[in-house]
Order: structure tokens, then C-alpha cells, then sequence
């Protein structure tokens, strides 16, 4: 399902063009820097209730008390600021925060799956998983599979996956999705960018009562090249990223697709956001086509159906589909 052409994004949408907020409460994974920070920044000025759900809960309070800081800024309508913990590498903890955001609050308008991580040599998750895989692609297809009866109790519900540029090189292997047999940590990261995209279009067609839309920021600073360096030890990406540095935007601009894909009356069922200058690295958000493979139906069936099996089978807690 790809969105229309029909229905023409705003030239030079930003967040002051977002809709009122009030009374929406909206979780964010991985909110505590980067994207998922800003896009909580801008949420809660046009006042909704805003989960900052991320792995630690010191950073995440740190990262509250900077919003605190700056929520009196003129024009502000400033929602409530929320905490969660939740640590997409263990899908205990998923179980945990999905069944706490129940518990607490008894509701959920907006799921911003924005946390992730990027290229890291071969890692894996508390349950055994790929690190990227399971990261970017499980832990959020789980903690999105848990909170659908909250969504789907709410008018307007919206969920999205925050992808990358990566998506187009993806490839989903199926026959080795841990990368035991073969591990490249940037066909690695590919992967789990396509499945985002995947992931949303395959929410579309099974739950048509909900929005699902998938966004990517192009080229923005965050803090996911510094730890990808740190992590990989690859310093010569390190100076490509230097060069790449006058083409990069800062992170409120690249957090400007997905609260578009969040908020705005334009963005259409499975739709697919980004940045519309220089190839998608920069600029206003625009509507902009996925990954060929993310509109095949067989290619979301089938990952629903391995991502569903996995998490069943490493989570005991890990509840049927409704």
C-alpha cells in the first residue's frame, strides 16, 4: 500500500504548522537524544502528554529536566513529561513497559518508534537476537504488538517507525536474519531499516482502523555516527562523515518527517515521509517513496509472521496476538 499523490505535503512544514496536542499522550522510545528527544521537544509545546521510554531511566530524567528547562519559551502549551523504562535489546523489558503504560495510564493516541541503533560490530540481545535486528525491527514490533489494544481504543491513533536511507540498500534475509552465517554490519543495519518500513505497511493492512506511516530523517546530526564509530572502532568513517557534515541538518529539522508522519492532516494511511532536497538528505519533509520491497504484501506477511514465532519463542511473557 503506498500512499497517494493525491493529497500534497505543506512546501515548508515545520512543527509551528503542527495541530494542537492537548489531551494525546504519545511514547517515544529512545527520546532521551537525537531525533527522539526533539520530536518530544515539539509534541509537548503543542501540549500533549509526552512517555519518554528509554533504556535508562537517568537519562531519560536528565533529558526531562532539559525540556522542563525550556517548556516557558513564548507561545509554549506545554503537555506533561512522562517517564518509561524500556530496553529494546530485552524483550522482558519490553514486556514490562508495554504492561506498565496499561497499568499507568489505560491509553496511548501516538507510538513514536524512533530508538535504534547503527552498525555496531556483531552483537546481540539479552535473548540471543542480532543487535540491530532485534533492536530496531523486534523490540519494536513487540512493544507495538503489545500496546495495539490501547491504540486501537484510541480515536485517531497513530503509529510510526522511524527508518533511514538505509532501506534502499535492505535486503530481508530471510534464510540468516541473525547474521550467523555472515555478518556485515551495514547490510545488518540495512536490514532492519527496511523492516520498519515493512513492519508499517504490513500495520496498515492488518489494522486499516489505525494510521501506521514510516518516516526517515536523511542526513541528520545526532548522536548515531559517534557511536557507531565508538562502538566499530572504524575511524575512517569518522572523517566521511566529516565531509558529509556541510549536506548534514540538525536534529530538529531531521525529527521534522516523523512529527509530520505523527501529527499532520495530510499524511495518508502507510504513508512514507522524508526530507526533500538533494536525494532525501535535507530539507522539508515530503512524501517520498519506500524501499521497493516494503510494498510487497508476501515480504510483511511473512516478517510478521518470523518476528511473531521469534518473540514467542525467546519471551515466555510475550502474549498471542489479539
Amino acid at each position: 500500500m503506498a500512499p497517494s499523490q493525491a493529497v500534497a505535503v505543506p512546501a515548508r512544514w515545520s512543527g509551528e504548522a503542527m495541530p494542537d496536542q492537548s489531551g494525546r499522550l504519545a511514547l517515544i522510545t529512545g527520546a532521551n537524544s537525537g531525533l527522539g528527544l526533539e520530536s518530544a521537544r515539539a509534541l509537548l509545546a503543542r501540549g500533549a502528554t509526552v512517555l519518554l521510554a528509554c533504556r535508562s531511566l537517568e537519562r531519560a530524567e536528565a533529558a526531562r529536566q532539559a525540556l522542563l528547562a525550556g517548556a516557558g519559551a513564548p507561545g509554549s502549551a506545554a503537555g506533561g513529561i512522562e517517564l518509561l523504562e524500556l530496553d529494546l535489546a530485552d524483550l522482558d523489558s519490553v514486556v514490562r513497559a508495554a504492561a506498565s503504560v496499561a497499568e499507568r495510564f489505560g491509553r496511548l493516541d501516538l507510538l513514536l518508534n524512533n530508538a535504534g541503533v547503527m552498525a555496531p560490530p556483531r552483537q546481540l540481545t539479552r535473548q540471543g537476537f542480532e543487535l540491530q535486528f532485534g533492536v530496531n525491527h523486534l523490540g519494536h514490533f513487540a512493544l507495538t504488538r503489545l500496546l495495539l489494544p490501547l491504540l486501537q481504543a484510541s480515536a485517531g491513533a497513530r503509529l510510526v517507525q522511524v527508518t533511514s536511507g538505509a532501506q534502499y540498500f535492505g535486503r530481508l534475509n530471510f534464510e540468516d536474519l541473525q547474521g550467523e552465517r555472515r555478518y556485515d554490519r551495514w547490510a545488518a543495519y540495512g536490514q532492519s531499516k527496511l523492516a520498519n518500513v515493512v513492519f508499517a505497511h504490513e500495520l496498515q493492512r492488518r489494522y486499516p482502523g489505525l494510521l501506521s506511516a514510516a518516516a526517515h530523517p536523511g542526513l541528520a546530526r545526532t548522536n548515531l555516527q559517534s557511536a557507531s564509530i565508538a562502538a566499530s572502532g572504524a575511524r575512517y568513517e569518522g572523517v566521511v562523515y566529516r565531509l558529509l557534515d556541510p549536506l548534514c541538518q540538525s536534529a530538529a529539522q531531521g525529527a521534522l518527517p516523523q512529527l509530520f508522519a505523527a501529527t499532520a492532516a495530510e499524511v495518508e494511511p502507510a504513508g512514507h515521509y522524508g526530507p526533500s532536497q538533494f536525494g532525501g538528505m535535507r530539507g522539508w519533509p515530503a512524501a517520498v517513496r519506500p524501499a521497493p520491497a516494503a510494498l510487497d504484501p508476501a515480504q510483511g506477511q511473512r516478517l510478521w509472521q518470523v518476528s511473531e514465532e521469534l518473540c514467542r519463542q525467546a519471551c515466555a511473557a510475550f502474549a498471542p496476538e489479539p
